[in-house]
């Protein structure tokens, strides 16, 4: 069983920067990918961004390109989201997830990870 609690969302205007982190417990943590997905209201969950184990290898999607940046540290067992220039439609609540198997690839659609956090609300005014 994986326990995965994310932290760092909060109320911030349109431009401003947020970090949202994920602390991961509950068994070997560094050997798989992790992802972070996103879900407004009246919207399906979205992906957002994904790392694997080893970090070298990050997808994002297009609408996140050159402002959001996954990263993470297998020491501490937490994955990172650094939210840059933040708009409006970014306001949802994100998810983190990781797949029961650990694998060397990244899966970008939610069927490809089986824990999912609790969410934490990220809301951009403009």
């Amino acid at each position: 069983q994986v326990q995965l609690v994310e932290s760092g969302g909060g109320l911030v205007q349109a431009g401003d920067s947020l970090r949202l982190s994920c602390a991961a417990s509950g068994r070997t943590f560094s050997r798989g990918p992790m992802a972070w997905f996103r879900q407004a209201p009246g919207k399906e969950r979205e992906f957002v961004a994904g790392i694997s184990w080893s970090g070298g290898i990050t997808y994002s999607a297009d609408s996140v390109k050159g402002r959001f940046t996954i990263s993470r540290d297998n020491a501490k067992n937490t994955v990172y989201l650094q939210m840059n220039s933040l708009k409006p439609e970014d306001t949802a609540v994100y998810y983190c997830a990781a797949p029961l198997q650990s694998t060397t690839t990244v899966p970008i659609s939610s069927p490809g990870y089986d824990y999912w956090g609790q969410g934490t609300q990220v809301t951009v005014s403009s």
